[in-house]
């Protein structure tokens, strides 16, 4: 356990050094600051490391992870790193990605209890009762899963875009756009759902802020 452990540290050692090869100065600008572009939201699954998969580097991608990627209302944590993301680092872009394979939605996807976590994945079932027409008309449960790793991004997109962090940002001319994604652990890519709340979010207008 303790070696396990230790090989961190030798992992952190290496990169260090690496790093420096490359460029003596790396680490004194990182702690120049930050300027990232993007807000990342995902999941919390250990296979979706944000920047490995979207190929950045540090200082330029902020993060938030969860489990299931959700943007819910009432968690400060999230709500939190959002409006520091659009109104302090001003971020032009902001990720939602789900993943195929999603514990947290084949959890959401069944009755059984599990505990505290229960609350959370309360949340992914709303997503499911909103879009359940189109998950349940899949043709076996793996179809369905994937439907409802879609239709929950979809969710949390529509979820950023009622924040007044995001409305207020884009009435000010800010560049921010908002982008809902899915990666596929079996091959490696990510896939854009080019998620248009104008067009797709037709009760929009009872959550836009004048």
């Amino acid at each position: 356990m303790q070696q396990t452990y230790s090989k961190l540290f030798e992992n952190n050692r290496k990169w260090v050094s690496d790093k420096l090869n490359l460029d003596p100065d790396y680490f004194k600008k990182m702690a120049n600051g930050q300027d990232p572009k993007y807000l990342f939201i995902g999941c919390s699954d250990s296979r979706v490391p944000a920047n490995e998969i979207t190929g950045t580097d540090p200082g330029e991608m902020f993060v938030h992870r969860n489990i299931a990627n959700m943007v819910v209302h009432t968690d400060m944590n999230l709500m939190s790193v959002l409006q520091y993301a659009v109104q302090v680092l001003k971020v032009q872009h902001i990720i939602v990605c789900g993943h195929y394979g999603c514990g947290g939605v084949m959890a959401a996807m069944s009755n059984k209890s599990l505990g505290l976590i229960d609350t959370w994945l309360r949340n992914i079932k709303d997503s499911y009762r909103k879009n359940r027409a189109f998950v349940d008309s899949a043709e076996d449960d793996n179809m369905r899963h994937r439907r409802l790793v879609e239709s929950n991004v979809k969710e949390q997109v529509f979820n950023l875009y009622m924040t007044n962090y995001v409305q207020n940002a884009i009435k000010a001319g800010q560049e921010l756009q908002v982008h809902g994604w899915v990666y596929d652990l079996s091959d490696g890519l990510l896939n854009d759902l080019e998620i248009d709340h104008e067009k797709m979010f037709p009760d929009f207008d009872l959550y836009r802020i004048e």
